[in-house]
């Protein structure tokens, strides 16, 4: 992965600054939380994030290697494939937007988000292996 210095001075002409965590336990700031079944390194899971207040856009830099990039692949296209659970990650999403908003950081969002990966973790996983096979 890039040093963040090296990230930093790409994508700040963009307009992106990295983000920090309000909290010294903000979930998927500098790490993912280890997730599946593979076994790899400790430091695969390391990250960057950077914001985007003008577009409010978030970019997570991962390393090509990590389990979570591919991961966010295969979610995408299992919710692209699965119409309900895509409507239901949606109103999810929406909710906990509405009931966060204004707050300082998206900690207690992203906290609440993880429960929905947690119950559809295995599904997705066995769907994304039967049609992206690594």
């Amino acid at each position: 992965m890039p040093d963040v210095r090296e990230l930093s001075d790409r994508l700040g002409p963009l307009g992106y600054a990295q983000a920090h965590g309000s909290r010294p336990d903000s979930p998927g700031v500098y790490r993912d939380v280890p997730r599946g079944d593979e076994a790899v390194p400790d430091e695969v899971w390391d990250k960057s994030i950077f914001t985007n207040d003008d577009v409010q856009a978030i970019v997570h830099i991962r390393r090509a290697d990590s389990p979570w990039g591919r991961y966010t692949v295969w979610f995408r296209d299992w919710v692209r494939a699965h119409p309900q659970e895509r409507e239901r990650y949606e109103d999810l999403k929406v909710r906990l937007s509405e009931a966060n908003a204004g707050k300082p950081d998206y900690d207690d969002y992203t906290r609440a988000k993880t429960v929905f990966f947690d119950e559809v973790q295995d599904a997705f996983t066995a769907w994304a292996r039967k049609n992206h096979p690594v």
